[in-house]
């Protein structure tokens, strides 16, 4: 019990130099990059040579670059499920030969394909596909790497089919798209609607309905409604 606190306290004690980093170092990237090496760490004493299952999902950054994260999930020494976050690949396509490229993380950490016992990505037929998917590449590796579909996609698919079938919800997000393109198609719409939600912040404000804070109520740009918002 006191090696798990002792445990414990090294991981929050690594946040807490993460943020403390953030303002006082000269050049905080490197130590970024030096902690999170040790969260790593952390998480391969964690899972130790127990069973463990990958996690993964593809999206854009702010620069356009397409990234893999991957988030291990493990039964720890204590007999309670954990997923952790692990890391993020750039992939420059996300193909399934390029998506192999999760090993070399997994090697660079001794973690070994062969104790892989689960696989859990979205519907794409590059994760998925039976033959040449992501999916049936480890399979090959390891034959006790079962797939389950990513129930939060599944969930998805489904809201957006039966949402679909409701007319009022259909109208609503026509007329919020229409409502978007009107607004976004001139600079002064988007100036006017700016300083209106800066007024209303304000007012939300003066009467506590609103907390204040570093980066919070920050005034950002219209979303066009999509499937995943």
């Amino acid at each position: 019990m006191c090696l798990l606190i002792m445990k414990k306290w090294l991981l929050w004690s690594l946040i807490m130099l993460l943020e403390m980093h953030l303002y006082f170092s000269y050049d905080p990237k490197g130590d970024i990059v030096h902690l999170l090496s040790k969260i790593q760490k952390y998480i391969r004493e964690e899972i130790s040579d127990s069973k463990f299952s990958i996690l993964v999902d593809e999206a854009q950054d702010r620069s356009k670059r397409e990234q893999m994260a991957i988030v291990l999930r493990f039964v720890d020494k204590q007999g309670y499920i954990r997923e952790r976050f692990f890391d993020i690949v750039h992939v420059h396509e996300t193909n399934s030969l390029t998506l192999k490229e999760i090993c070399d993380v997994l090697s660079r950490h001794n973690l070994s394909v062969q104790n892989i016992h689960g696989q859990g990505y979205d519907g794409a037929s590059n994760m998925r596909g039976e033959w040449n998917g992501l999916q049936a590449l480890f399979i090959q590796e390891c034959p006790y790497a079962y797939y389950i579909d990513c129930f939060a996609h599944r969930l998805q698919l489904t809201l957006v089919a039966t949402s679909q079938e409701v007319i009022p919800v259909e109208q609503f997000f026509t007329y919020l798209s229409l409502l978007i393109n009107l607004i976004s198609s001139s600079c002064k719409r988007v100036d006017q609607l700016r300083v209106a939600r800066a007024a209303r912040i304000v007012e939300l404000i003066a009467i506590d309905e609103l907390e204040t804070g570093r980066g919070q109520n920050q005034i950002g740009t219209l979303k066009r409604p999509r499937t995943t918002r």
